[in-house]
């Protein structure tokens, strides 16, 4: 599963000018309760908080009866608004991306969040790779959010190629907020213009709608959240498992609803 939390952290929420007021407690409950009733095997989270609160949330999904003895957590500096991914299954190899840079004229940024990614031994016989990103966000900036976000995926895509270089089957799954459509640009960049890369997956919901993010500002249902998957990956993908989910409380939660995809632990691709 994939959710993007809905800023599960410190923030100026009384409007005091301080940082200090961690997300509303009946949220809080929204987001384990949700979480609760899929049971994933393996969580990859965004807009997690400070490694207190990080701490806080697994032990509330301790106490809704899930444990996940595995788990990496990714923070740039001081930042409230990092990554994570939670698993049953042992990670065997992790890596935290955060050295990624591009350049925007005279201006050299880094990537806001970087990239987790995992590599977990399913069974004995199955390994799979878990690429966690959140890239930048629809809000305004000088140099042109759209731009931005579209070099971040250029670099996200540069992870995954070298991956499949290694190992042109490897079992690779993108998952995480991306911030744009499915036609969009930073999407072209990740998956590859004829998805040479990655396939998009689109699980919906039991309606059949798709859409993964509610935007009260502009009134809009977009799907912006995604779990991209290398062809061997794709093999082995259930399809009629796999969900956005639809839950009474996913308003109350975050603005963004979660993905639960479900593979075979097993290599399906000759």
């Amino acid at each position: 599963m994939t959710y993007n939390l809905g800023r599960y952290n410190l923030d100026d929420r009384d409007g005091d000018g301080q940082r200090n007021d961690l997300k509303p407690e009946e949220e809080r409950k929204a987001v384990i309760a949700i979480i609760a009733t899929e049971k994933p095997d393996v969580l990859a989270v965004q807009e997690i908080g400070n490694p207190a609160v990080f701490e806080e949330f697994r032990y509330s999904l301790q106490q809704a009866g899930l444990d996940y003895p595995h788990a990496e957590y990714l923070r740039r500096g001081q930042s409230e608004i990092n990554l994570a991914l939670l698993s049953r299954f042992p990670i065997t190899r992790a890596e935290h991306h955060l050295d990624d840079r591009y350049s925007m004229g005279a201006a050299e940024l880094p990537v806001l969040r970087g990239f987790l990614e995992s590599d977990l031994q399913v069974t004995s016989a199955y390994t799979c790779r878990v690429i966690v990103a959140h890239l930048k966000s629809k809000v305004f900036h000088a140099l042109g959010q759209t731009e931005m976000r579209r070099n971040e995926a250029r670099l996200l895509n540069k992870h995954v190629r070298r991956s499949l270089k290694e190992n042109p089957s490897i079992n690779l799954l993108v998952v995480g907020d991306l911030n744009d459509n499915p036609r969009s640009a930073a999407l072209r960049e990740i998956t590859g213009t004829r998805n040479e890369h990655l396939h998009d997956l689109r699980p919906v919901d039991r309606e059949g709608d798709a859409w993964t993010h509610f935007s009260d500002a502009f009134d809009e249902y977009a799907r912006i959240d995604f779990a991209l998957a290398s062809s061997g990956m794709k093999a082995d993908y259930i399809a009629g498992k796999s969900r956005v989910v639809r839950h009474p409380l996913t308003a109350n939660a975050s603005d963004h609803r979660p993905i639960h995809v479900f593979f075979y632990a097993e290599d399906k691709m000759d």
